[in-house]
């Protein structure tokens, strides 16, 4: 009974973090939010058993990404009202997108089928802590049954981080950027050597 007392009270600050990110106005606060949001998801992993995952959630997620999203919203400054002005004129390209993900998310459970082994794979007992921590047993699922899956997320990421340095690397007028090759060609009349006496100024 308690332990269903402590999943809902998880779940339900999870679901409304969740909701306080889409809506919260201030983008700060919406990551203020997300933060909160992890905490609980975190929380949930533990009551299954998944220390591991609770505490990966925490470090990366908590500790480094939600973090450099607050730090990257603050620093970028965004202006609200000029995103607001631009709201109206991809509405349309947004609601057909939201179109299409809503079919094929009906088209995803309405296809759904169970395992015919499902029962058995439910009722499989789980190792114990002196056979498999909870660490061994999901790097094996990973690297075994998984590791393809776990290839192309690491593509896709690369892709994403590519990306992101093509977006932040844009000429841009008005920014001086360090060119290597003028400083390793420039002549050594650009640097003159003095000889100070002591207690004299130049």
């Amino acid at each position: 009974m308690f332990t269903a007392l402590i999943f809902y009270m998880f779940a339900s600050i999870a679901i409304a973090s969740g909701v306080m990110v889409i809506s919260s106005r201030n983008p700060v606060h919406s990551v203020l939010w997300l933060i909160l949001a992890f905490f609980n998801a975190a929380g949930l992993f533990l009551l299954l058993g998944a220390e591991f995952l609770a505490m990966v959630l925490v470090i990366v997620y908590v500790g480094a990404v939600a973090v450099l999203f607050l730090f990257v919203v603050m620093m970028l400054d965004i202006n609200m009202v000029e995103l607001r002005e631009g709201f109206l004129q991809y509405l349309p390209t947004g609601a057909l997108i939201g179109v299409v993900l809503l079919v094929e998310l009906l088209a995803m459970f309405g296809g759904w089928a169970f395992a015919p082994d499902i029962d058995a794979l439910i009722k499989a007992p789980t190792p114990t802590l002196d056979q498999a921590s909870n660490t061994v047993a999901l790097g094996k699922i990973i690297y075994t049954n998984y590791v393809y899956l776990f290839q192309a997320s690491g593509l896709v990421l690369l892709v994403a981080m590519i990306g992101t340095i093509l977006l932040t690397h844009r000429k841009r007028t008005g920014v001086r950027k360090q060119v290597v090759a003028d400083q390793v060609n420039r002549s050594t009349s650009s640097v003159e050597l003095r000889k100070v006496q002591t207690g004299r100024g130049i």
